[in-house]
């Protein structure tokens, strides 16, 4: 059984995944090189005023099983990402456990989800920013498919409520969520290291913006700070520089240049 990366490439015709193509080839060259399946996920289940794409997502085993893909671990990744063609294989690093990359960006915004979802859904309790890790991110196998399970109940007796307090808090969808049932659960996480999952970079100074940079515009220190790179949190600016143009270029200068 083969090691499979999971990737969302859902097109809501909002413009959000024109640059989705390039996250994939770069997985496909990743998976080839790395004697991994991929499997990309292009259909919605369920209509997404009922469930967003990133709650539908915990449905992947089923779809890895009504697909008939046998598996050793999966990747769930989001399509936002570019990996690097030297990327080591990091299912070597996962020790058998469910692995994330902790959150290295915001912690404004983490720390204010966590108090809002806690006090909102987990009756006030706390979890720590430091074990907090980005759902952009996971490694699973067949030993934590109840607890996908439990993620999939959980949305089904609440999902009223989650769609109320998302909507008040603005704060993320599911990512605080799985965090607060990973802690109940007590599931045994590993933390691999923010290489993997590479966030937050426009706040890290290693992507340019004209007249606001003092940095020079290459990606030369990107190659060097990491191996997944995840365009999150990148600010609106008049130069179009958003997420489609990014991984485009980050893609074109790695793997065509």
């Amino acid at each position: 059984m083969k090691n499979v990366v999971f990737i969302p490439n859902i097109n809501l015709r909002d413009g959000r995944n024109n640059s989705y193509y390039y996250s994939v080839k770069s997985w496909k060259q990743w998976c080839n090189k790395n004697d991994c399946e991929l499997l990309v996920w292009e259909d919605l289940l369920y209509p997404i005023d009922y469930m967003k794409i990133t709650w539908q997502r915990y449905y992947m085993f089923d779809i890895l099983e009504s697909n008939k893909i046998e598996y050793n671990q999966v990747l769930m990744v989001d399509a936002d990402t570019i990996v690097h063609p030297d990327c080591p294989n990091f299912f070597e690093e996962t020790e058998n456990k469910y692995c994330g990359v902790r959150v290295d960006g915001c912690y404004e915004w983490v720390v204010r989800s966590i108090k809002g979802f806690g006090d909102e859904l987990f009756d006030g309790n706390r979890i720590k920013p430091w074990n907090y890790i980005n759902g952009g991110f996971q490694i699973v196998n067949k030993l934590h498919r109840n607890f996908f399970e439990s993620m999939k109940k959980y949305y089904s007796e609440n999902s009223e409520k989650i769609t109320i307090v998302v909507d008040k808090l603005k704060c993320g969808t599911d990512q605080t969520i799985v965090n607060y049932m990973l802690h109940k659960e007590k599931i045994d996480v590993k933390l691999l290291p923010t290489c993997y999952n590479l966030q937050d970079m426009f706040k890290k100074s290693l992507l340019h913006l004209p007249g606001y940079s003092w940095w020079p515009d290459t990606l030369e220190n990107l190659w060097d700070s990491g191996w997944v790179y995840h365009f999150n949190s990148i600010p609106q600016n008049q130069h179009n520089r958003d997420a489609n143009y990014w991984i485009e270029r980050v893609y074109k200068e790695l793997y065509e240049r």
